[in-house]
Order: structure tokens, then sequence, then C-alpha cells
């Protein structure tokens, strides 16, 4: 299995903004995540934290995690599992300090669900 790390440009503002050592603590759980997910992936999904999505969204899943860098430092991510390509893509949003994970996942979570977010409003419109 193919293990592909992409990242926003968010993502990389955020991390020239980090200390070094805060940036080579982000890179380093994230690479450590990518590496065992092929052998160890239940172990992987353990250290994320699934996102809510927001609440006028039913019947979906998000697929917008949280891993845990430090007590201080998280980073929003997505793990798309693609069977037929045989392989999975971490892409990484935002990583941020933990006071600000909230605003931090709701500007990402709005860019990412706006579709769906409009075609439920205007469904309920119709309805």
């Amino acid at each position: 299995m193919d293990v592909l790390i992409e990242s926003t440009s968010s993502f990389e503002k955020d991390l020239g903004r980090l200390s070094e050592d805060e940036k080579t603590a982000a890179v380093q759980k994230i690479n450590n995540c990518a590496s065992l997910f092929p052998t160890q992936k239940a172990d992987v999904y353990r250290k994320l934290r699934r996102l809510p999505l927001p609440s006028d969204i039913n019947g979906y899943e998000s697929s917008l995690y949280t891993l845990r860098v430090s007590q201080k430092l998280r980073v929003i991510l997505t793990v798309d599992e693609d069977p037929i390509f045989g392989q999975v893509i971490f892409t990484l949003f935002r990583v941020v300090k933990h006071d600000d994970l909230d605003k931090a996942y709701k500007g990402v979570a709005e860019s990412l669900y706006q579709e769906l977010l409009h075609h439920d409003r205007e469904a309920a419109r119709i309805s």
C-alpha cells in the first residue's frame, strides 16, 4: 500500500509559524503515522480523533481528524483510503495550538463541506 502525504497552503503557513522544535515534532508525528499505516492501521486510527460534522449535515460521517502532536499542538487532517489504487492519502489542512483548534476546524469543515451544507439547505427549503 502506498501512503501519500499532501499538505495545503494553510498547513504550510501554520508550519512556518512554529518554532523549530514544534515543527520537528509535528513532522515526526505525521511521518510516524504514515509509516505505520500499512501494517498497523488500527493503531494509527487510535491516535486520531474524529471531528464531528456540522450538525446540519445529516447522514454523513466526517473524514476530518485531529492528531495530537503535543499537549499544545494539533494537526487537522483527512485520511482517505483508496483500495482500488492501493493507497492511502493523508491530507494535512492545519497545524494549530490546541486553543485555536475549534476555530481552525470550523474553517476547514466549512470549506470542505460547503457543497453538502448548501445542498442540504436547498433540499430543506424545497421540501
